[in-house]
């Protein structure tokens, strides 16, 4: 396989079913994106590449063998990610970088998707949305940091990453039925 390291140029009606996502071209071919070394099948919902960018590959096997990596959403290699995995795999991310800013953007770049995607799909599969479930697990990390430590309620709030007191209390409160301060008072005594 001489010609495998090296994708082939997308014809017009190629580089069409990777634009509209036509599942009719997923057993034909599969499009390489050659500056993130990543392959998918020509139905994946990710973003569109430029097409200046993006080459094909007869199988999933010549893509792997010219050192492209297979998408994480549409799983060329075989079968389809389901939307469980996906959103588990986001919010598995969120539970251990909850502290950090996070936005719908950055969730949907790191699923390798589209933020309206993400979030109609997040709502579906778990009940709630991206935001809702970072402030769910923001407020579970500071009760027990309430609870365990004798940090002021400032530090708690920017240490689970929360922008500033005010929100970080009424957020609290909105959760929980009390304050941090009272929360605090009453389950330690």
């Amino acid at each position: 396989m001489e010609n495998a390291a090296v994708p082939k140029t997308l014809n017009e009606a190629q580089w069409k079913a990777v634009f509209l996502n036509d599942s009719a071209y997923d057993d034909l071919f599969v499009y390489a994106v050659k500056t993130t070394r990543i392959f998918c099948r020509p139905s994946c919902k990710s973003r569109p590449p430029k097409r200046e960018h993006v080459g094909m590959f007869a199988t999933p096997e010549e893509a792997l063998q010219a050192g492209y990596r297979p998408c994480k959403r549409c799983k060329p290699t075989g079968g389809r990610l389901p939307d469980e995995e996906w959103i588990d795999g986001v919010a598995e991310y969120i539970d251990i970088h909850y502290a950090e800013p996070l936005t719908l953007q950055v969730l949907a770049d790191i699923g390798h998707g589209s933020p309206y995607h993400l979030h109609r799909t997040f709502r579906k599969v778990l009940g709630m949305t991206p935001v809702a479930y970072i402030h769910r697990t923001r407020i579970e990390h500071a009760k027990r940091q309430l609870l365990s430590t004798d940090m002021p309620v400032t530090e708690i709030g920017l240490s689970v990453g929360m922008p500033n007191l005010s929100y970080f209390i009424t957020l609290f409160k909105k959760k929980t039925g009390s304050t941090p301060a009272a929360y605090r008072q009453h389950h330690r005594g």
